[in-house]
């Protein structure tokens, strides 16, 4: 059961409506708050790298503090930063398609190079 109420979410709650205020003009994202850590904001962007670049940007958040994997059988790439920001936790996210190159061809054990770009 959880004890928590809505007043425990207000930390990232508060740093969502700042955020709102101050940059109106970024690219919209899905937003998760949870009981589950109250003190976090979760923004994540999906098929919008130059998204998560400009949120990146505009949080502040250093380039190398970005961290990135790729996941679902190597078709996408996703990216990590958090950042504290106000009173609450920012954890931005973004995901891409990884495509091979159109000149790749398969070989087994031989490492091919990937771009990533956005699905039309």
């Amino acid at each position: 059961m959880n004890d928590l109420t809505l007043n425990d979410l207000t930390a990232p709650l508060r740093v969502l409506r700042m955020l709102a205020v101050d940059f109106p003009d970024l690219p919209a994202v899905h937003v998760h708050v949870s009981p589950l850590y109250p003190d976090r904001l979760e923004l994540s962007l999906h098929h919008d790298i130059a998204g998560f670049e400009a949120w990146r940007a505009a949080l502040a958040i250093s380039p190398d503090a970005v961290t990135g994997h790729v996941q679902s059988d190597g078709t996408t790439l996703c990216l990590e930063a958090a950042i504290e920001h106000g009173s609450a936790t920012v954890h931005l996210v973004g995901y891409a398609p990884v495509t091979p190159p159109s000149s790749a061809t398969n070989r087994p054990g031989v490492a091919e190079p990937v771009t990533v770009g956005v699905s039309p």
